[in-house]
């Protein structure tokens, strides 16, 4: 069986489909009619170009990455029937629960653009690997990655999305100490585990300069580790460097623009910003030569320290202003899906970190 990305994005897509249906995940209710009634209702009276696109494009990568799945690991099987099955149970399932909340209206004539994306999504695939494109694909990914780097390069999928969500400190990504503990006490409200809460005896304050210098430096320098540790020539590392810092940079000023309008794309870059991203291009030229552990190492090391950083700082009033006027928009947030990411891919990435250096620990213990 050939290891593949494929299969993780799949399972993540499917995840994100989840909560796109279900958001926002209150006031549950039972209407005494049968969750399934939606499927021999008439049709919608009143419908758009965007609500056909929308449905469509939103279960098309689903099938793509399914049948792509299933392409690069069981060749013999129905890549196409199987994705368009798999994406069909997940839409009736979805439409099936929005029954169940008062802000989601279940449609049969979305199950069936769902399905019908997730089939054209399929298909794709499938007339991309009849060309000899997905056989390109491999033989460029083992000429320039090793063998088990599907988890990094989902990681480094994912980062430039996880981007596009403001942030308090530019590339500090998995800030959430701050915002855990404001849910969590909310939540214990008028209950006696209110009391076992900790409590600091000093307030979160900001990030002083040169912490926020290093936040910044550290969050360009990860993914640039992370690709070092999959890649296998020098000359491979210099081209993924150059690609992730542009792309990072490319990602930042458009959440910039998004958030206080295009005019302040490049507002962000402050003089700490500009020394942290000075200090990053160092410290990915000093580990351009390194082994693939010492980037996994050094990569581990600095992901600990930027988390601590971070989650010892709380975001400035200013930030916490503007987060609520992007939260209440629904353009790039897709209901808080670019949030979730930026909150936990620094999570993510430290599984995966000690997954990597445990498994190089065990081989060369054996």
């Amino acid at each position: 069986m050939r290891k593949t990305a494929a299969w993780p994005l799949a399972w993540i897509y499917a995840v994100l489909i989840i909560y796109a249906s279900l958001y926002p995940f209150e006031s549950w209710r039972v209407q005494g009619i049968a969750p399934w009634s939606f499927l021999w209702a008439p049709l919608p009276k009143y419908w758009t170009g965007f609500d056909v696109l929308s449905n469509v494009l939103g279960y098309a990568p689903l099938g793509f990455l399914l049948a792509l799945a299933l392409h690069r690991t069981r060749r013999d099987w129905p890549g196409i029937l199987i994705a368009t099955l798999v994406a069909m149970a997940l839409s009736l399932s979805m439409e099936t629960l929005q029954m169940f909340l008062p802000v989601r209206v279940p449609s049969n004539v979305d199950a069936v653009l769902n399905v019908v994306g997730a089939w054209l999504g399929a298909v794709t695939a499938r007339t991309l690997a009849w060309v000899g494109l997905i056989e390109r694909w491999s033989r460029f990914r083992d000429r320039w990655f090793i063998s088990d780097a599907g988890g990094a390069l989902v990681l480094l999928a994912v980062w430039p999305m996880a981007l596009l969500f403001p942030v308090p400190v530019a590339f500090g990504l998995g800030q959430v100490l701050e915002r855990v503990e404001a849910a969590l006490a909310d939540v214990l409200v008028g209950t006696p585990w209110l009391e076992w809460m900790p409590l600091r005896e000093v307030e979160l304050q900001p990030l002083l300069p040169i912490s926020e210098m290093l936040c910044v430096a550290i969050g360009l320098c990860l993914p640039c580790w992370l690709a070092f540790s999959v890649l296998r020539e020098t000359r491979q590392r210099i081209l993924a460097a150059l690609a992730l810092l542009i792309l990072g940079v490319a990602a930042s000023a458009l959440s910039a623009a998004l958030t206080y309008g295009p005019v302040h794309a490049w507002g962000w870059i402050s003089d700490e910003v500009a020394i942290g991203l000075c200090v990053a291009a160092f410290g990915v030229v000093g580990l351009i030569f390194a082994s693939a552990r010492m980037c996994l190492v050094m990569a581990l090391v600095a992901l600990v320290w930027q988390m601590s950083l971070l989650n010892n700082a709380s975001a400035d009033a200013y930030f916490t202003l503007t987060l609520q006027t992007w939260e209440r928009g629904q353009f790039i947030r897709f209901h808080g899906l670019i949030q979730w990411m930026g909150w936990l891919w620094p999570y993510a990435t430290l599984i995966h970190l000690v997954r990597r250096l445990s498994s190089a620990k065990s081989m060369v213990m054996g």
